[in-house]
């Protein structure tokens, strides 16, 4: 009777596991060669973020479906989740494999976009962009939280942090709330902005899902489409974001500014359009004393399939500062 009974309660635990999906790491390793870093899959929007000594980079799974080259409207892109990779020394990297779906969000249609994990107190917290279902229909910012950077990250909200009625829609009515990104400042306040076509800004509480007063906008930023990626050097504050550039599609420009409060001083251009790409999206970290810019472009061809404007290709190139705080102008290698 007792071994009938073990018998029983092993097959129950076997179809428990079974009925739980798992998303196992794939952990394998590969060494960089020169842009794109990753190249077995399509990947975007890349999110870098440094923990314990080591880099961890979060990207968009672009993936291809049948009929996405005839699609338009922002059909064209379509990312299932989201990757992460780490690395110790920039040269020897490990893929960590899925670590969020816009489907884990109980709230998101699943459709996906731009995302930024940021640290503090031991958890992590996985700020990113979905299309939310009723009642808030539209484009809606998640977070997601973890004990471990490569998860699993867990919606500890159940609801969208930011969506569609909070926002002031302005002269451009679509898209207003996506591709987060966070700063936490010296004293500890931390920061949330994001938008398409309009910056917003709002204060974060201390348990990092909840908003703390009311949203605002930056002063006008030239150029301005989307993107934006915030960070800190000698005390000055950067907003980096994607822009109208020169040849029709997105470049990289930013501006900067004494106060997270604005106002914004525009300082030019860090990188031109990405290669066979109309977006770019910035992401930017410093590891072990030297700056980093990681961005995507559109130039791998993987299962027969080119590069386009949903099937785009994560890059790095090192990033530099002049003495009176201006970026360099980075060139994008091969």
């Amino acid at each position: 009777m007792k071994i009938r009974l073990f018998l029983l309660s092993m097959i129950l635990c076997v179809l428990g596991i079974q009925a739980q999906p798992q998303r196992m790491s794939s952990d394998k390793t590969f060494v960089f060669s020169g842009n794109p870093v990753i190249r077995n899959k399509f990947t975007a929007d890349p999110a870098p973020m440094v923990s314990n000594g080591r880099l961890y980079l979060y990207v968009g799974h672009d993936e291809w479906y049948d009929g996405q080259d005839q699609a338009s409207g922002g059909k064209e892109f379509n990312i299932t989740e989201w990757l992460c990779y780490s690395t110790d020394d920039m040269k020897n990297w490990t893929d960590h494999g899925s670590v969020l779906r816009p489907t884990d969000f109980k709230w998101s249609s699943g459709e996906a976009w731009a995302s930024q994990v940021i640290e503090r107190n031991g958890k992590y917290y996985y700020y990113t962009s979905c299309q939310s279902k009723e009642p808030v229909v539209g484009k809606a910012i998640g977070v997601a939280v973890s004990d471990n950077p490569t998860g699993p990250f867990i919606d500890p909200i159940g609801k969208p942090l930011v969506h569609d009625k909070m926002t002031d829609n302005g002269q451009r009515g679509w898209w207003n709330d996506f591709d987060p990104t966070v700063l936490i400042d010296d004293d500890g306040q931390a920061y949330l902005c994001w938008g398409n076509g309009t910056c917003f800004f709002a204060k974060l509480k201390d348990n990092m899902v909840e908003l703390d007063g009311e949203i605002w906008t930056t002063n006008p930023l030239p150029r301005y489409v989307e993107g934006p990626w915030l960070h800190k050097y000698n005390g000055l504050y950067y907003l980096t974001y994607a822009s109208f550039g020169n040849d029709h599609k997105e470049a990289i420009d930013y501006a900067t500014s004494k106060s997270i409060m604005g106002p914004w001083e525009h300082q030019g251009q860090i990188t031109g359009g990405a290669e066979n790409s109309f977006t770019i999206h910035p992401g930017i970290i410093e590891f072990k004393g030297h700056w980093y810019l990681f961005y995507h472009n559109a130039v791998l061809t993987i299962d027969d399939h080119p590069g386009a404007i949903g099937r785009r290709s994560v890059c790095v190139d090192k990033m530099e500062y002049q003495p009176d705080g201006k970026i360099k102008f980075v060139n994008q290698t091969k």
